[in-house]
């Protein structure tokens, strides 16, 4: 019988080529120092007032690192609304900024369009305010507010869920979902109910490994060890989510000496990008409404590092033969980096390789293995110890290994 493949479709495609995208929590909680999910701490919206709100100042800040997508907190845990919604009075229209004029999502979604960075809105399904409704008067209120995002915002290309909270709640997610798809048909949804792409289980910016990209189940969220198993197997991309600083996503006056160093973003990267998920960073604004100069420094220089390693291949002349892949060197070079992209319309997921190197200084006819790999996916990164060689071979364990892209470089 023919193996079965799943090809990845068009939308899919796209996200993984997006590759590095940033997050922003932004809201109420921004203005209340040691807020945590669910402690239960009143928090006034007349204390929300960022009287230099500048998301251009954001998203420029995104372009320079080399993002392609921005994904802004619309609503968090708490309730509160970062637009005007005509469904709660918890939100930037009772406070005094703007004198209640303002909207935070208009400002964002507008940034992301002058700079060319893909839109992305985050909802927390879950509500601190939602005590009070039924099941269905909450699935109603959030179908509202989702529709309010969807119709009042232009194209939005991302809309980030999560599970954090709505552990024990039944949603009908048969009508949010329809209520979403008719009103954004070309939208992508993150890891819930009828996702596009998926959460790897964690929030260190670490993909696992192997990380294949068919699966059949999900985690659900930090709060419980849950899987939410699919119908059947689908290709769903990972996205790994993680924090500039050590441990809170909104800004704290407390914090700052724990923002990651450019060698820590680096393995991030490495280990989320260089196993073929997206890396997701997230930056909290500060009550300015600015980002911090020093998260600001290391987004940029994350982007300026990831240039400066991978922007000049060595140049090579590749050649095929079955499950080998070869790239000549005119003459031996320092190689360290081997990265490859696997062809995605083959359905077929590649599962094991090794790198070998030749013209090794003084024993030209052995081959020496480098490296050992398991998947490829959108993107691998094999990062081994400065070898001279005139010639690298991949080899794969299956003979019909397909391949978009393969390239060699050093990096010192």
């Amino acid at each position: 019988m023919e193996e079965r493949r799943i090809v990845p479709d068009r939308k899919k495609r796209e996200f993984m080529d997006w590759e590095f995208g940033v997050f922003f929590h932004f809201g109420i909680r921004t203005f209340y120092e040691g807020h945590k999910d669910w402690d239960g701490q009143v928090m006034d919206p007349s204390a929300f007032c960022p009287d230099q709100l500048d998301c251009g100042q954001w998203i420029r800040t995104c372009a320079r690192a080399g993002a392609r997508y921005a994904v802004l907190v619309c609503k968090h845990h708490d309730g509160f609304a970062n637009w005007p919604s005509a469904y709660t009075e918890y939100s930037v229209k009772n406070t005094p900024w703007k004198d209640g004029k303002g909207d935070v999502v208009r400002e964002f979604t507008d940034a992301c369009r002058a700079y060319g960075l893909r839109v992305g809105l985050y909802y927390s399904p879950a509500d601190a305010q939602q005590s009070e409704r039924t099941g269905k008067e909450h699935d109603d209120y959030f179908i509202n507010q989702i529709g309010e995002l969807l119709t009042g915002y232009g194209k939005i290309d991302y809309l980030w869920f999560d599970g954090c909270g709505s552990e024990n709640h039944t949603y009908d997610t048969e009508r949010i979902i329809a209520a979403i798809r008719g009103m954004q048909t070309d939208i992508l949804i993150f890891n819930m109910w009828d996702p596009d792409t998926r959460w790897v289980g964690n929030e260190a910016g670490v993909a696992p490994y192997p990380n294949f990209n068919v699966v059949n189940a999900l985690d659900f969220s930090v709060r419980t060890d849950r899987k939410d198993l699919l119908p059947r197997p689908v290709y769903m991309p990972g996205e790994c989510d993680c924090r500039m600083r050590e441990e809170n996503w909104f800004y704290s006056d407390e914090d700052e000496d724990t923002v990651k160093s450019l060698d820590e973003l680096m393995g991030m990267y490495y280990y989320s990008v260089g196993r073929g998920a997206n890396l997701l960073i997230n930056i909290g604004p500060d009550r300015r409404g600015l980002l911090p100069e020093k998260d600001c420094r290391q987004l940029i220089a994350l982007g300026e590092e990831v240039r400066r390693r991978f922007s000049n291949p060595i140049p090579a002349k590749v050649r095929r033969e079955g499950n080998r892949y070869f790239l000549q060197f005119d003459e031996p070079q320092l190689v360290n980096h081997v990265v490859m992209k696997e062809n995605l319309l083959t359905g077929k997921e590649l599962n094991g390789f090794r790198i070998y190197i030749y013209g090794y200084p003084c024993v030209s006819d052995t081959l020496l293995e480098v490296y050992q790999g398991s998947t490829v996916g959108h993107k691998a990164i094999c990062r081994f110890p400065t070898v001279r060689t005139a010639q690298v071979e991949v080899r794969f364990d299956e003979e019909d290994a397909e391949l978009d892209d393969l390239s060699c470089y050093y990096v010192q």
